[in-house]
C-alpha cells in the first residue's frame, strides 16, 4: 500500500532547456500518486492549446521532452489496464496477439524501388489516395519488425487509423519481407541505413509539400532511431515513434536464448531461412567467409547472421555486428521529436537494454513504459483484445501534434537539409 503525502501536492517551478526559442516556466507538482505537469500559458497557438496532463503511476514516464510533449498525450492520466488473462504472462500475450489479432482488410498498391546498388524495396501505398488526399497530407511511413511486412495485422491497424485521420500511408517492407523482391544477394540488417535513406529520398521527391513521419516496431524501431541518430539535424523526419525497440541488440541477444525466449528464435530464424531460400541463387557460390548452408538451414537468428548477415555487412563477427548496430547509441544525437514506448515486461525488447540516461538528458525525446504488452502485444484498451494495439492512439495522438506544430508554426520546423535538399535527389 502506498503512503500518503503529508504534505499535499508540492509546487515547484523551473525552467527547462528547450530546442526552440520558447523558454517556457514549468509547473511540476507531485503527490505520492500522481505527478502532474503543467506549463504557463505561452504567446504561440500551438502554445494555446497545452493544458495539464497527469500522469498515471502505471506508467514509468522520462525523457528531456516531457515538458514539451506530455501535454499532448492526456490517455497516460488514465490507468493502463491489459486484457484479463492475457496479461498474466508475457509469452500469452505476445502469442495471442500474433496469431489472433483481427487483420483490417484494406486495399494496397504496390511500388517497387529499385536501390542505387541494384537492390529493391516494396513501398505499398493505400490504393486511390493520390486522388483523395491532397498533396500536402502528412505521410506516415511505417517499418515493420524483423521479417514483417505490410500483411501483418500491427501495421494494418495503423495504417488504417493514420488514414483515417486524412494521414498518406506507406509500408516500407524490406529486402524479402511482405514479398519483396530480393534482386541482389544481400538482406537488410539492423545496421544498413542506405534503402532507409533512399525511401525517405523518394517519398520526399514525391510530396516535397508534406511533412513525413516515421513509426517503427521491433528491428524497424531500431533501423528508425539509427537512423534518425545519424540524420541528426538534417534528418527530414517531421517526427518519428519507436515501438518494442531491442535498443541494444547485445543485451537483446542475450535474453533472445534464454528460457521461452528460444521459441520465438526458431520462429523467427524459420521465417528467415524461408525468405532466403526463396532467392538461394542469388547466392550460389559465395566464396569469402559466407556460410550458405548455415544460413540457409540456420536454428536461430543468430546463426543466420552469423553465416549470412554480418558477413554482408563487413562484420567480424556477430557480437560485432550487434553492437555496432544498436540503436541504444544513437539515441544521445536524436535531434527529431521522438516518442520511444516499451513494455517492462517485453520478452523480446528487454527492459534493461533502455537507454534510459540518453533518454533523459535529450530534449527531443519521450519514453513511455507500460507495466504490461509483451513483445508486439499491448492488449489493453477499448479495442481488446481482438482490435487494434492499446498503444495506436497514443501514437496517433503524437504524430498529430507535431503536425498541428509544423502547420501552425513552419517557420520554427525549418530544416535547409531536409525537404529543399532532397526534392532535387533522384532515386
Amino acid at each position: 500500500m502506498m503512503a500518503k503525502s503529508l504534505v499535499g501536492p508540492i509546487p515547484i517551478l523551473f525552467r527547462p532547456y528547450t530546442t526552440n526559442s520558447l523558454i517556457t516556466p514549468l509547473h511540476f507538482s507531485f503527490s505520492a500518486r500522481h505527478v502532474t505537469f503543467s506549463a504557463a500559458p505561452m504567446s504561440t497557438p500551438a502554445a494555446a492549446a497545452t493544458a495539464t496532463t497527469t500522469i498515471h503511476p502505471s506508467f514509468e514516464i522520462l525523457g528531456g521532452a516531457h515538458h514539451r510533449l506530455l501535454p499532448a498525450l492526456p490517455r497516460l492520466s488514465r490507468p493502463y489496464r491489459p486484457f484479463p488473462l492475457l496479461a498474466a504472462n508475457r509469452h500469452l500475450e505476445t502469442i495471442f496477439a500474433a496469431f489472433f489479432r483481427s487483420v483490417p482488410d484494406v486495399r494496397l498498391r504496390r511500388e517497387c524501388l529499385r536501390t542505387h546498388d541494384g537492390g529493391s524495396v516494396a513501398l505499398d501505398w493505400v490504393a486511390g489516395d493520390d486522388r483523395r488526399l491532397p498533396p500536402d497530407s502528412p505521410v506516415l511511413i511505417l517499418l515493420p519488425g524483423l521479417t514483417g511486412g505490410s500483411e501483418d495485422a500491427y501495421v494494418r491497424h495503423m495504417l488504417i487509423r493514420a488514414r483515417s485521420n486524412g494521414w498518406r500511408v506507406v509500408v516500407f517492407n524490406s529486402r524479402g519481407c511482405g514479398d519483396s523482391p530480393v534482386t541482389t544477394p544481400q538482406f537488410y540488417s539492423a545496421s544498413f541505413l542506405g534503402d532507409m535513406r533512399e525511401v525517405v529520398s523518394h517519398v520526399t521527391a514525391r510530396y516535397p509539400n508534406a511533412n513525413l513521419y516515421g513509426v517503427g516496431w521491433s528491428l524497424g524501431a531500431n533501423i528508425l532511431v539509427r537512423y534518425l541518430g545519424q540524420e541528426s539535424h538534417n534528418c527530414p523526419l517531421s517526427g518519428a515513434v519507436s515501438l518494442c525497440n531491442p535498443f541494444n541488440l547485445v543485451v537483446a541477444d542475450e535474453d533472445f536464448r534464454k528460457g521461452f525466449n528460444i521459441i520465438y528464435d526458431k520462429a523467427l530464424s524459420k521465417a528467415l531461412c524461408k525468405i532466403f531460400k526463396k532467392h538461394a541463387l542469388l547466392f550460389e557460390d559465395m566464396g569469402g567467409e559466407y556460410n550458405i548452408p548455415m544460413a540457409a538451414n540456420a536454428k536461430s537468428v543468430r546463426e543466420f547472421d552469423d553465416g549470412l548477415t554480418r558477413v554482408s555487412f563487413g562484420f567480424k563477427s556477430v557480437d560485432e555486428y550487434y553492437s555496432n548496430s544498436s540503436s541504444s547509441d544513437s539515441i544521445k544525437h536524436v535531434k527529431t521529436p521522438l516518442l520511444c514506448i516499451q513494455a517492462a515486461n517485453d520478452p523480446i525488447a528487454p527492459n534493461r537494454g533502455i537507454p534510459r540516461e540518453d533518454i533523459k538528458e535529450n530534449p527531443n525525446c519521450l519514453l513511455v513504459v507500460t507495466p504490461k504488452g509483451g513483445h508486439l502485444g499491448w492488449v489493453a484498451g477499448d479495442e481488446a483484445p481482438l482490435g487494434a494495439p492499446w498503444t495506436d492512439p497514443l501514437v496517433m495522438d503524437f504524430i498529430q501534434h507535431l503536425e498541428r506544430d509544423a502547420i501552425t508554426a513552419p517557420e520554427t520546423n525549418c530544416n535547409p537539409g531536409s525537404k529543399e535538399a532532397l526534392y532535387h535527389l533522384e532515386v
